[in-house]
């Protein structure tokens, strides 16, 4: 297996799973960590900030700093940002994606006209906000969902997800919104940018075939399949485009690295 110069990780599924660490994970976090090679944590949780996903991470014994970490709430502002600096952005979500698109310069307004609509996860969701957001969207602002994940892994079992919630406002004004975080290219195009890396110098790393890896496909970088999340081995190597590795678990990796002695 090739080393790379840069890793793009995943985390529920890769990392951990719910709160459990999965086996090989912090070994593989440890070994780039000793070996100075750079590494991003790569989410499409947008209602966190990178401080927060950070001390999850660093809590749970894994080397991580905020500068590790890229969210599809920072992706998302730095989309908007990019195409219309400045604008006025009406904001479904919690603290991750607000403080990200604040950060970028973008002004977050409460009422019916904006230039943009963003959702992201919003546990407290209610029909006023669902009511404003299509309100806005009917009034010709653009619309933007954070991450397509339909569901939401949790103790209890699979929560509604961001996918789900923009659903919402896909039906109630008939307008299919861009989405920013895995699979689309948007996130990964932040995290290219943040690890500051050629694409051939990059793998990405995740367990989920329709994220994850698809992830890396549609940008044209390295993919590397673990074995301990969702998606299965005959699984993704059944699909048109199969990962470019796939591993029982991370420690794999270290082993196949130790014996062609990089």
């Amino acid at each position: 297996m090739k080393k790379y110069k840069g890793y793009l990780l995943d985390l529920d599924g890769t990392m951990y799973a719910g709160t459990r660490i999965i086996e090989g994970a912090k070994e593989f976090i440890d070994y780039l960590h000793e070996g100075n090679l750079p590494y991003l944590f790569v989410t499409n949780n947008a209602s966190k900030t990178p401080d927060e996903v950070a001390k999850k991470l660093t809590d749970m014994g894994f080397y991580c700093t905020a500068d590790n970490v890229v969210t599809s709430a920072m992706a998302t502002a730095m989309y908007i940002a990019d195409e219309q600096p400045g604008a006025d952005v009406c904001c479904i979500g919690g603290k991750g994606i607000r403080t990200a698109l604040s950060e970028a310069g973008l002004n977050i307004v409460e009422g019916e006209k904006a230039d943009y609509v963003v959702i992201g996860l919003d546990t407290a969701i209610t029909y006023d906000k669902y009511a404003t957001a299509a309100l806005a969207i009917r009034n010709g602002a653009k619309f933007i969902s954070t991450n397509p994940d339909r569901t939401l892994p949790s103790e209890r079992g699979l929560l509604p997800g961001n996918g789900a919630l923009t659903s919402v406002l896909t039906v109630a004004t008939d307008v299919e919104p861009t989405f920013i975080g895995k699979p689309a290219v948007h996130i990964m195009n932040k995290a290219v940018e943040m690890i500051n890396l050629p694409k051939e110098d990059l793998v990405m790393i995740g367990d989920l075939y329709m994220t994850d890896i698809l992830s890396g496909i549609n940008s044209g970088i390295d993919t590397l399949h673990v074995q301990t999340g969702v998606s299965t081995y005959d699984a993704v190597m059944a699909e048109e485009v199969p990962p470019t590795y796939s591993v029982k678990n991370l420690n794999e990796v270290i082993e196949m690295y130790k014996e062609g002695g990089l």
